[in-house]
């Protein structure tokens, strides 16, 4: 009885290079990319919407405008789509019109999504120290969601991504040093003792960037 041919092994199982090309062909659908944006902006929106409810800051361009909020009274949605903007204009040269527009919209729905959760949801009580972490695990979590299917949240999410793909430096990492920077700002509005928890979420989240957004790690797009 004669032995069957061995069938051939799959080189995109053993050549990282060439399952890194094919995978990149497998795009997610124009209704993946909608409910995707929408799930990862309303996720996001959620832990911004618990670390405001414990007056906490966190890094980026969100902690920039939660500490403007808390400052003016100006709604956290606006402030958050203002600060933005700026960041829009460097989008558009380094990573095209695709992702920019993908970015605008998902920062005008976490501006928007801002203002309903406080009609939808009302907090009585919440411990701090989970309102901080917890929120911030939503961010990181949200993020992931928005970066998979080729969108941001501005600011410092653009920045953060540039360097990863052109230096290769992961984009947790990079942001991590940035919303230092933002957190110890907070010095100036919130007390010490907020700024350190605001501190220690800013961690979560970005570990939760690093250990999971790597590249070549994620094949779709």
């Amino acid at each position: 009885m004669s032995t069957p041919d061995p069938v051939p092994a799959d080189p995109s199982l053993t050549d990282p290079v060439l399952a890194e090309t094919l995978g990149s062909t497998v795009r997610h659908s124009a209704v993946e990319d909608v409910l995707g944006i929408l799930t990862g902006t309303i996720v996001a929106s959620f832990g911004l919407f618990l670390l405001k409810s414990v007056g906490a800051v966190t890094g980026g361009t969100a902690g920039l405008a939660l500490l403007l909020s808390y400052a003016a009274p100006i709604p956290f949605g606006v402030i958050f789509f203002l600060v933005n903007v700026p960041f829009f204009v460097l989008a558009v040269g380094k990573k095209g019109w695709s992702f920019t527009l993908r970015t605008m919209v998902a920062v005008a729905l976490v501006s928007a999504f801002a203002s309903l959760h406080p009609l939808m949801v009302d907090i009585d009580r919440i411990t701090p120290v989970y309102a901080v972490l917890f929120g911030n695990l939503l961010a990181g979590v949200g993020l992931l969601i928005l970066f998979r299917h080729r969108a941001s949240l501005g600011g410092f999410n653009i920045l953060a991504l540039l360097l990863q793909e052109k230096l290769g430096w992961r984009a947790g990492y990079v942001q991590m040093a940035l919303d230092v920077a933002v957190v110890l700002a907070g010095f100036s509005v919130v007390s010490p003792q907020t700024v350190a928890l605001s501190a220690a979420g800013a961690v979560v989240l970005n570990f939760v960037l690093a250990l999971n957004h790597r590249p070549g790690r994620y094949l779709g797009s």
